[in-house]
């Protein structure tokens, strides 16, 4: 096994912290947030998190969300494979967004053998835990083929379970055909959302937002035992911590709080809530 030199690319609604970035030397390909007649990069720099979902109610349209332009992905997609052997990226998926497919023309100026291009079928950290085992094996064996293996395993053992405070953003961004189909229904509803294999789906339906998070807790608590947690909130860290409490031993070392991006945030509007698990059957 000749080993290689492997770095990863990931766009900006994987969520992970910037000192897990950092000490992956991940590089991360941001989307866009367009609205009030501007367009803004999920680069952690030009959107506050905590304003822009203060803010987001009172905004008179629903903002918009981008994939980044081909020329912007070529640009770090080059660079990043001119100090490697190879590049591994992962993206949201193609079903819900462009990112993908901004991705695979941003790379196709290199030689097919020098990129891996994943569809991670998910998103937030559910992508984010992707990147992290990629890089954690990347680190230890060299081997790209071990890496894609990896990924793979650990995308069979994570979950993600989410939970809008309001269904009216969900509905407005028109992302999910199910959730405009019964607007008048959901909007007395709080369902539990669920992504996989690029498909939102609606796992349980209940009647208020507090037993919506316990519906969550009781379907994370199914995933156990973890290797490592996430837990989800737009502004709403007091819920994320509560969350923390009901799944008590259950928490591993490893677990994140994250004010998830607003490329994702926007379509889920604020107060939200979510848990991503990741068991520890993957390293089997």
């Amino acid at each position: 096994m000749t080993f290689k030199k492997i770095h990863f690319i990931a766009d900006s609604t994987c969520d992970i912290p910037p000192d897990m970035l950092q000490k992956w030397n991940i590089a991360i390909i941001p989307a866009f947030v367009n609205y009030g007649g501007g367009s803004y990069a999920d680069d952690g720099k030009e959107l506050d998190r905590v304003a822009y979902y203060d803010e987001l109610p009172s905004m008179s349209s629903q903002p918009t969300t981008a994939a980044p332009s081909p020329g912007l992905t070529e640009s770090i997609i080059t660079k990043v494979a001119a100090e490697c052997d190879h590049v591994v990226m992962l993206t949201v998926p193609a079903k819900l967004s462009g990112i993908y497919n901004a991705f695979r023309l941003g790379a196709s100026s290199l030689p097919p053998d020098r990129y891996t291009l994943i569809d991670s079928g998910t998103t937030t950290m559910a992508m984010g835990f992707q990147v992290l085992v990629g890089a954690e094996v990347a680190d230890a064996t060299g081997d790209v083929s071990e890496v894609v293996n990896a990924i793979e395993r650990a995308r069979q053992h994570i979950r993600l379970y989410a939970a809008p405070e309001s269904m009216i953003y969900l509905r407005r961004s028109g992302r999910v055909g199910w959730a405009a189909a019964g607007a008048a229904t959901l909007l007395q509803i709080k369902p539990i959302v669920s992504l996989s294999d690029g498909v939102v789906e609606s796992t349980a339906r209940v009647r208020t937002f507090g037993k919506a998070v316990e519906k969550m807790v009781e379907l994370a608590l199914e995933q156990t035992p973890f290797d490592r947690l996430a837990l989800l909130h737009t502004n709403n860290p007091d819920g994320a911590q509560d969350m923390k409490q009901m799944l008590g031993s259950a928490v591993p070392a490893e677990t994140y709080i994250i004010n998830i991006t607003p490329v994702l945030g926007t379509h889920v509007g604020p107060k939200a809530l979510g848990v991503i698990t990741l068991n520890q059957g993957w390293r089997q």
